[in-house]
């Protein structure tokens, strides 16, 4: 579905849908009943230039909106039925109680594929690939400053010394990858790190946020963690995302206008970045 949507649209571009409603545009500032509306035409506005959408639970969750999320996620595979969204939720949990946190994503909301936090192993994964034809992305190497708290440290007792996140890079590309149904979430704050993780799992998709707002290099990702063939087709897909810079391109009536055309610049320069050799 993924590699669907990356041809139909000529794009790695995924947005992420987190709605703030004290940012909201003026007719629905700080009003958070509007937060289905103000998503829903961002969507509209941006389903033909986009690889996945990317909800964050988080933001609907704070605001009591659940319900507004169903409704969007109702909306998305209703206008853009080849556009895979990512359930971001960064779950993690023991077996019985990860089973809920699955059925919450897949059954609850019909989300495609969701993120999760590997820290309590293997039994707090398995639960969600037990969906046939549904994802997980893992967190590997993150763009926040504290990821270096644990993730860049080196495992004394695996053979090597492997960094956390490179350990975490392997599981994934090998023993816990049983259907091939795992990918990663690597930060764009880190190229170097995106380009360790593609050594480690070169067929993996790998989530990559912090392009845009947070400061991370478009061009320098691509350059990282793409790895196509010349037909342009991809051997392990990059998904880039990018929230508030399309969100709020446009506190104003053209806010969709706004968020279509900075999506439309980033997905350009992405697919740019595939001919731009190191």
């Amino acid at each position: 579905m993924l590699r669907a949507a990356e041809r139909q649209n000529g794009s790695m571009l995924c947005v992420g849908l987190d709605p703030e409603p004290t940012k909201f545009p003026a007719a629905y500032k700080g009003d958070a009943n509007k937060i289905y509306d103000f998503c829903a035409r961002i969507v509209d506005a941006t389903a033909d230039l986009v690889s996945s959408f990317k909800p964050q639970i988080a933001y609907f969750a704070a605001h009591r909106a659940e319900g507004q999320l169903e409704r969007l996620m109702e909306h998305m595979r209703r206008v853009a039925p080849h556009v895979p969204i990512i359930l971001d939720a960064k779950r993690g949990d023991i077996g019985s109680t990860a089973e809920q946190y699955a059925k919450e994503a897949f059954e609850r909301y019909g989300a495609d594929a969701v993120t999760l936090s590997p820290f309590m192993g293997w039994d707090s994964v398995a639960p969600y690939l037990k969906y046939e034809g549904k994802g997980a992305f893992l967190l590997c190497r993150t763009s926040n400053p504290g990821g270096d708290d644990l993730q860049n440290q080196r495992l004394a007792t695996v053979e090597g010394q492997p960094r956390l996140y490179e350990h975490i890079a392997q599981l994934a590309q090998g023993p816990w990858n049983l259907n091939g149904q795992l990918g990663l979430v690597v930060g764009a704050t880190y190229p170097a790190e995106i380009e360790r993780v593609r050594e480690l799992a070169p067929t993996l998709p790998l989530l990559i946020p912090g392009v845009g707002a947070q400061g991370g290099d478009a061009v320098a990702t691509v350059k990282a963690g793409w790895r196509g063939h010349a037909d342009g087709s991809s051997v392990g897909a990059i998904i880039v995302n990018s929230s508030r810079a399309v969100l709020y391109a446009s506190s104003g009536d053209d806010f969709e206008q706004a968020a279509r055309q900075v999506a439309m610049q980033t997905r350009d320069t992405l697919e740019a970045a595939k001919g731009i050799k190191a």
